[in-house]
């Protein structure tokens, strides 16, 4: 077995330990429980920090929107983001795209993002959200730095930045979170005992919050679309039903692979499943599997795996739906601020 390979294991092994306190309440909870209470504290000392103007912070010369969670790992924020910049579009906006490019190896930030950009360099979700929008975009650390990159080049009149809700040297005009609806906030606490990047009343100061599945009173839900496959060497579509009778590997290199499993066995389909931790830097030896094997993997796994697929190879493409308030309300608040 590889170095590469030892690694991946332990990182995911370490990571599932973690997920399992965080969404339960296991002894490691309780140990890492001292270690949350300084963090709390740090978060909320910076917030009010920023809050009474005694950290800098920048508002960039158009509005911004955050789509951002206040929990590590996946809830459905790229989708968002995809959805809001295309409705926003439809609307008549010229929106531009800012993100952290996390997992991105560039030596230098902020980097523009095309769709035929290197994920290797600015990251998967990046690549993945500059391919279905086809809008501007700007990835790096500092967001502001981003943001203002992405105004010098690009004509655009609004920003929606994919994550930042805890980048506070940001001024945002309107603020969504985005929560897991099955997950919600785990057990409760902050970073290192819990999920959370902050405490769960943060969620009472923004604008909107969307679920991502069954919503709670005052929340918009989202739901996930995806009935077709696409092939990795040539773009053959193909639907889900059609696979339905084979044997087939699932894998997922995102924040929560259940629910990209869960998808697929909802379908009808039979799979074995690989899990890869989220932001996987995947290689071609990274997947040991025969020549003739059925693979489906999520998008933001397929940008990174394209150049070594098999013609067996498929990715699940994801839309996903919101009530047409939210765009409408969405709309609204950006006309006030606007106005």
């Amino acid at each position: 077995m590889s170095d590469t390979s030892l690694m991946s294991g332990f990182r995911t092994t370490f990571s599932q330990h973690l997920q399992d306190a965080w969404y339960g309440r296991t002894g490691l909870t309780q140990v890492l429980r001292p270690l949350s209470w300084l963090f709390i504290a740090i978060a909320t000392l910076r917030r009010f920090g920023y809050q009474f103007r005694i950290l800098k912070h920048t508002k960039l010369s158009v509005p911004v929107i955050i789509v951002g969670n206040l929990t590590v790992g996946g809830t459905g924020k790229t989708p968002l983001v995809i959805w809001i910049a295309n409705y926003l579009k439809q609307t008549g906006y010229k929106p531009g795209i800012i993100s952290r490019g996390y997992g991105g190896l560039a030596r230098h930030w902020p980097q523009q993002v095309r769709p035929d950009a290197d994920p290797t360099m600015v990251g998967d979700e990046a690549v993945v959200i500059s391919r279905r929008t086809q809008c501007p975009m700007a990835v790096g650390p500092d967001r502001v730095a981003a943001g203002e990159a992405l105004l010098k080049y690009a004509d655009v009149d609004i920003i929606i930045s994919d994550d930042g809700l805890q980048h506070y040297r940001l001024e945002r005009d309107v603020e969504i979170m985005v929560i897991d609806g099955i997950r919600r906030f785990g057990n409760g606490y902050c970073l290192p005992a819990g999920p959370l990047r902050e405490p769960p009343s943060r969620k009472n100061d923004v604008d909107m919050i969307v679920t991502n599945g069954i919503a709670a009173q005052g929340e918009y839900p989202m739901k996930y679309l995806g009935g077709h496959l696409i092939n990795m060497q040539n773009e053959q579509r193909a639907e889900l039903v059609e696979f339905k009778d084979k044997a087939i590997t699932a894998i997922a290199g995102i924040g929560n692979p259940d629910r990209f499993f869960n998808y697929l066995r909802k379908t009808g389909l039979r799979i074995t499943t690989i899990s890869f931790p989220d932001h996987f830097h995947y290689q071609a030896d990274s997947l040991q599997l025969d020549d003739d094997k059925i693979v489906i993997m999520t998008e933001k796994d397929a940008v990174k795996c394209q150049r070594f697929a098999r013609t067996g190879w498929w990715y699940l493409p994801v839309d996903v739906e919101l009530p047409e308030e939210f765009g409408l309300s969405l709309v609204s608040k950006l006309e006030k601020h606007s106005g």
